[in-house]
């Protein structure tokens, strides 16, 4: 178990730092004037004289290299020239928005996919099985932003016209302002992802569901008498969870780094939004900070996907 863990965190890590070259090579080698690049198209000489002394630039390539990773795992991602702040203090004015858009959507995808999987492969070929696949399948079809704006217009619009003013139409509340505002705001973009995403959870644990349900041990099982509801969830259902965990560390890494198209519909100022921003003001600080910290959170998830492998499945620690 230790060892398998250790394992795939070395393999973390080296892609954190394979990152770090990459995203080094493309901001502070491929640019001309990388000075000038970082501070902004109205800056003064003076400015990008200062650039250069912070970042070094005026030294080897490997010492500049060094600095950079340096001041990265100090949690120093560098200072945005434009709002004339710390890179961090964007962060961290925009992770809260999207940390709460995706732990709740996901929790509402994760529920809604899992028991619409199940349900589907303990009764295949029924009218369950066809009419949750349908669901599945039509919402898997819409684009995000195109399922955002019907909710904005029919739940939102349509409803504030009949006297019915239950959502706002975007924007956040923090939570600290009450949690009443914060659900509110949040609602409908975490149904937005909730129903794309379910869709995906539902095929997959339908799948992996059909697949278990047909093994010896589920059958010796039910021959030695244990309940249905005990087979299907202590038995089938923990053994076919393995695509499920899967897929969702990935979303969940990807949701983290941030959700553009759904914080823009609904004007939510997290991360997805914030590097919209940043990129069309080209705003180089803020985008090599959202991008290293996007692939971090990318790598954290998949480190708990496989700590959860080891949980599910007593055969994965043996690899």
């Amino acid at each position: 178990m230790v060892v398998f863990l250790i394992r795939r965190l070395l393999h973390g890590l080296l892609v954190l730092w394979l990152i770090t070259v990459a995203v080094f090579a493309l901001f502070f080698i491929a640019p001309s004037n990388v000075a000038q690049s970082l501070a902004g198209r109205q800056a003064t000489p003076e400015t990008i004289a200062l650039i250069k002394h912070r970042l070094g630039l005026d030294q080897p390539v490997w010492k500049q290299y060094l600095h950079f990773v340096w001041n990265a795992l100090h949690g120093n991602l560098g200072y945005d020239y434009y709002h004339q702040v710390p890179v961090t203090a964007i962060i961290g004015q925009a992770l809260p928005i999207t940390v709460s858009l995706a732990l709740g959507a996901a929790i509402l995808w994760l529920l809604l996919g899992v028991f619409n999987g199940v349900i589907s492969a303990v009764h295949p070929r029924s009218l369950a099985d066809r009419g949750l696949t349908l669901f599945s399948l039509f919402f898997y079809s819409f684009p995000s932003f195109l399922l955002g704006l019907l909710f904005l217009y029919f739940v939102y619009f349509k409803l504030t016209l009949a006297g019915f003013n239950w959502f706002p139409a975007g924007g956040y509340s923090p939570l600290a302002q009450g949690i009443g505002g914060w659900f509110d705001h949040l609602t409908l973009p975490w149904l937005t992802l909730a129903l794309l995403l379910a869709a995906t959870y539902t095929r997959l644990t339908r799948g992996a569901m059909l697949d278990v349900l047909g093994e010896d041990y589920i059958r010796t099982a039910r021959s030695k008498g244990l309940r249905e509801s005990r087979v299907i969830v202590r038995h089938g259902l923990r053994s076919a969870l393995t695509p499920v965990v899967t897929q969702f560390g990935i979303d969940l890494g990807q949701l983290v780094g941030g959700v553009v198209v759904t914080e823009t519909v609904f004007s939510l100022p997290g991360l997805g939004q914030t590097a919209v921003t940043a990129i069309n003001q080209q705003d180089l600080p803020v985008i090599i900070g959202i991008v290293l910290f996007a692939s971090a959170a990318v790598v954290v998830a998949n480190l708990l996907v496989d700590i959860m492998y080891a949980v599910l499945d007593p055969r994965v620690r043996l690899h």
